[in-house]
């Protein structure tokens, strides 16, 4: 026999209910008309009950139907009282079938009613076991009527004639219909409120569990507007925390890191600060001294740089050792003299860690102090003084981005830096528009031959040509180009008049170059620069002496106009993920609204990437909002690593994303042209998260892979969105994304993209620039650059999303139809009740039609989600890819394929364009009829159609228009006797109008 075990090991965080600021929690498992329950846990909020409690399955198949559940009370008066502390319904469908595929689940305490104050989870661990007992005799009691339950946690009662097994509940979608109000018996036994389901391991979506009605199931009212919660697969979904934030204690006395870094674990570390040394004694015969420090602690050491021929040093380096791998109570900071053979000896100085002064921001920094060097017996003799300051700290000190880490110790230091947090900026982008209108005087190079001028334009490594302008020594363009410029504008504008002698052989006949600083700018309110000619030079050739540059009496000229847009945003991301929607120009940009905060907590179950190499992964995150870039500092050989580091930006539009991202550093030791390699990305937009609430959760890092996807561990994040401005937050969702001069004066559609791409190249080329870079790679994976390029699975992808949103359609159409056809008698006979109201009351329209979306809306909220939105995998047609399309869609471009598989991929991708042809094709053929209806194509047709036309206005003239509502309502709701199966004659005049298909060439 099947038997169902529900380990019950313990609960966190509990809501206090006995009015001492305790409880005394004890958990009911209810599962199949069976109930169990723990032991009571007095005065206890964080119990621990690791008991086992087990079910009989009657019927394994029937399993997936089923519902757990776990209800947590506080047991008040030997349980004669009990309390409401919260509980979770778990679907069955999740239950693992063995107990080496269950695993330990954290489910947060869900809510009884709306006003409910619950908090805490509970960790169950749920699995199904054979049993080979017998079973025992069934006692004698009535069996269940079948019509009574509904399988997975829904209630239904089924009218006569109205079996229970058309309930649509094949998926685990939210099915919320009307309950029926004739039938009390059974509702006042069942009755209570939704609570969330888990229909899979983790933090699932919530589904409700409510009470519906079988007639109602087939014909009810469609759940188009209703919430759709999709099913995920367990390993792709967001976990939810409870670490011991300050955020979340609320500050506790004595807790100063809680003011400026409330969204991480505080992690402690012992400071040393090596400041300079002086008086050092020369140890070596030939009169000179090498110094450098060795500061040790347990098994780690940190070395200072060593300075040649110096008895008084400077160093200014910070040490930083993490408190919980200290491995010794004494620090000991020694002075040695750098030599061929073996260092020699200076001095000493010894700490006792007990004796060392704690210190945490706002304190001013501690100062450092002169220490005697000792020698190796503890005699403080002339051995010279060395400034040092020695603090116990946390991740909040400001020391903390530039000290040497423990971890670090066999990095160089010249690659030290490449393991540091450090903070980014991208460069103020303007676009530059430059109209090309004329040349005068051009002088070709034949003589006899009138030119065919083209101008190319050059700025960076952007390159932009006009078209070709008429013959002649005088061509007109009037042609606009754009460009992408950066701050500070170092970069030259040239302009280059070709002449097009053959198909591939052009030959300059002049140019000029302007500085980018010399273009005016220009804001939203400020019309065009006036336009200016400037003179073109001709290129100098090979040995052409300087007197034959003086020689030339005039020169040919260009007409252009140029300045640089302040009133627009430069588009640096891909438009669904972008962070930043401000103009270029910093005074038209408007105040923020609020404050994002960010705490990278940790990570764990991270993939080796360094497998090969005898290393596990040496990790960092990178996080982008606007145009502020921070990136963590690379914890080596790790797959657990433990940032905790906090940062914040300024939020100007709440309707934005963040983009978090982790990466394997590859540059610990030099590294050459080797690319730091993705482990994942999370994106959180921030109009999803509520005011002032810390999200702590564990993201999947998932990456798309040619042999398919990954999950290369998960990511521990704390959010928070602080509205500074409610007022102007409000306001934004009326206001357009994008900045004025989008919408005054529009950028062509054929520069958008080729401007992006010309923005993130900027953008990654300067910061790989920096000190320590931002590698190309990283910026690139942050940004989509190859959003744009062509993949197989996004189209599937992006095929069912538009199919997902008809199919609320197909659910309002066949919904209609069930009622016209009178599917549900009760049904149909309401509706024609609310449409008579309405027609003879039409003043009520519109009220009913917001008042209905207010209801939907109250309803749903009740069923919001709870977290944060991130990667989902199904949607993304990433589980169900097949190989060679993941193959195609990382292929470079142009492809580096063999030419019989460009072949196959070529055929496939007509095959797939056909059928779309075919589909715009019936629309247009449909639309062409519409069109055909009056314009005398077919003469017969349009005659009909006018003739009945006045007809019916002279009966609509005549007849109020409440009768002809409810005629035509009547009509459309007329009962199936007064059908025919046959298509309707407006059906039919419609289809045999005549469309233009009949006029292409096939």
């Amino acid at each position: 026999m099947e038997k169902l075990v529900v380990e019950v090991l313990d609960a966190s965080d509990l809501k206090p209910k006995d009015g001492e600021g305790s409880a005394s929690p004890f958990v009911e498992i209810s599962f199949d008309d069976q109930h169990q329950k723990t032991q009571t846990k007095h005065k206890d909020l964080n119990p621990q009950w690791n008991e086992k409690l087990l079910f009989n399955i009657n019927d394994p198949r029937d399993l997936p139907n089923k519902t757990i559940e776990a209800v947590v009370y506080n047991d008040q008066k030997a349980g004669h009282h009990k309390k409401f502390l919260g509980r979770v319904r778990i679907s069955g469908d999740t239950v693992p079938l063995s107990e080496s595929e269950a695993g330990v689940q954290r489910y947060p305490l869900d809510k009884r009613g709306i006003f409910s104050n619950i908090k805490g989870e509970i960790a169950l661990r749920i699995y199904a076991i054979h049993d080979p007992s017998p079973p025992p005799p069934p006692a004698p009691q009535p069996q269940p009527q079948p019509q009574q339950h509904g399988g997975g946690g829904f209630e239904a009662e089924a009218d006569e004639g109205t079996p229970l097994q058309e309930i649509n509940t094949n998926t685990l979608d939210e099915e919320i219909m009307a309950g029926d109000a004739d039938k009390k018996k059974n509702s006042k036994k069942k009755k209570e409120k939704e609570v969330r389901t888990f229909h899979s391991i983790g933090a699932e979506k919530p589904t409700p569990t409510v009470a519906v009605r079988a007639d109602f199931a087939k014909s009810g009212p469609p759940n188009v507007m209703l919430m759709q919660i999709p099913k995920q697969n367990p390993e792709y979904s967001l976990v939810e925390t409870s670490p011991p934030l300050a955020a979340r204690l609320r500050y506790k006395v004595g807790d100063k890191i809680s003011t400026t870094y409330d969204l991480v674990e505080p992690m402690h570390y012992l400071y040393v600060n090596v400041v300079k040394a002086r008086d050092l004694p020369v140890m070596d015969i030939t009169g000179s001294l090498d110094p450098y420090v060795e500061v040790k602690l347990g098994n780690y050491k940190g070395v200072t740089k060593h300075l040649e021929k110096n008895q008084h040093p400077v160093w200014k380096q910070i040490f930083a050792f993490s408190k919980e791998r200290l491995q010794s109570n004494l620090l000991e900071v020694t002075v040695k003299d750098k030599d061929i053979a073996k260092d020699d000896f200076v001095g000493r100085v010894l700490f006792d860690l007990t004796e060392v002064p704690l210190r945490v921001p706002p304190d001013s920094p501690l100062a450092p102090q002169w220490y005697r060097l000792e020698d190796k017996k503890g005699y403080k003799v002339n051995n010279g003084e060395i400034m040092l300051a020695v603090w116990m700290g946390t991740q909040a000190d400001e020391s903390f981005p530039e000290a040497w880490h423990s971890d670090a110790h066999n990095v160089s230091h010249s690659n030290l830096a490449n393991t540091r947090s450090k903070v980014y900026f991208s460069p103020k982008l303007y676009y530059l528009r430059l109209q090309v209108i004329e040349a005068q005087d051009l002088v070709p190079h034949d003589k006899g031959r009138a030119p065919e001028a083209v101008v190319r334009v050059q700025l960076g490594n952007q390159m932009r040509a006009t078209r070709t302008g008429p013959r002649g020594i005088n061509p007109i363009w009037n042609d606009e180009l754009m460009f992408v410029a950066a701050e500070p504008f170092e970069d030259f504008i040239i302009v280059t008049v070709e002449d097009r002698v053959g198909p591939n052989s052009m030959e300059i006949l002049g140019r000029e170059i302007i500085s980018v600083r010399s273009v005016p700018p220009r804001n939203e309110t400020s019309k065009l620069p006036d336009s200016r000619w400037h003179n073109l030079h001709r290129p100098s050739l090979v040995g052409e002496e300087e007197t034959e540059k003086k020689k030339e009496k005039f020169s040919s000229k260009i007409h252009l106009r140029m300045c640089l847009e302040a009133g627009y945003h430069v588009l640096d991301e891909s438009t669904p993920f972008s962070s930043d929607l401000q103009p270029s120009s910093k005074h038209l940009r408007k105040k923020n609204i609020g404050i994002l905060e960010l705490g990278i907590l940790s990570a764990r179950n991270l993939h080796p990437m360094k497998a090969k190499e005898g290393r596990t992964t040496d990790a960092y995150c990178v996080a982008k909002y606007g145009n502020k870039w921070v990136r963590t500092r690379t914890l080596l050989d790790t797959l657990s690593p433990r940032w905790n580091e906090q940062y914040t930006w300024e939020v100007y539009d709440p309707c934005t994303v963040i983009t978090v991202g982790v990466f394997d550093n590859w540059h610990i030791n030099g590294g050459g042209d080797a690319r730091d390699q993705r482990i994942g990305k999370v994106r959180i937009r921030l109009s999803t998260l509520e005011t002032d609430r810390v999200y702590t959760h564990y993201y999947p890092l998932l990456v798309l892979q040619p042999n398919g996807l990954k999950k290369n561990g998960e990511l521990h994040l704390a959010v928070r969105f602080t509205c500074t401005a409610w007022v102007n937050m409000v306001a934004q969702y009326g206001r357009p994304l994008l900045p004025k001069m989008h919408y005054v004066q529009p950028i062509p559609v054929r520069h958008i993209d080729w401007l992006r791409h010309q923005a993130m190249q900027i953008v990654a080329a300067r910061l790989s620039r920096a000190e320590p870079p931002l590698r190309r790679e990283a910026v690139e994976y942050m940004l989509d650059v190859d959003y744009h390029m062509w993949s197989l699975r996004r189209s599937k992808a992006n095929f069912f999303r538009i199919m997902s949103l008809l199919s609320g359609v197909t659910a309002v159409c066949k919904w209609l139809d069930d009622i016209c056809t009178w599917r549900n008698p009760v049904t149909t006979c309401l509706v024609h009740v609310l449409f008579l109201i309405l027609v003879c009351y039409p003043e009520l329209i519109l009220p009913t039609i917001f008042l209905y979306l207010f209801v939907i809306g109250i309803w749903n909220y009740r069923f919001r989600p709870r977290h944060p939105p991130h990667m989902d995998a199904r949607l993304s047609q990433a589980e169900t890819a097949h190989p060679d399309e993941l193959d195609e869609e990382f292929d470079t471009f142009p492809t580096s394929k063999p030419a019989d598989i460009v072949r196959m991929r070529y055929d496939r991708l007509r095959s797939v364009a056909g059928r779309v042809q075919t589909v715009v094709g019936d629309l247009a053929t449909q639309g062409e009829r519409a069109q055909a209806i009056l314009s005398w194509r077919d003469s017969r047709a349009t005659a009909i159609f006018i003739i009945f036309s006045l007809i019916w206005a002279v009966f609509i003239y005549v007849t109020p228009f409440q009768v002809v509502a409810i005629l035509v309502g009547l009509y459309m709701l007329r009962h199936p006797r007064f059908r025919s199966k046959m298509p309707s004659v407006p059906v039919n005049f419609f289809k045999r109008l005549p469309s233009k298909s009949d006029m292409m060439l096939y």
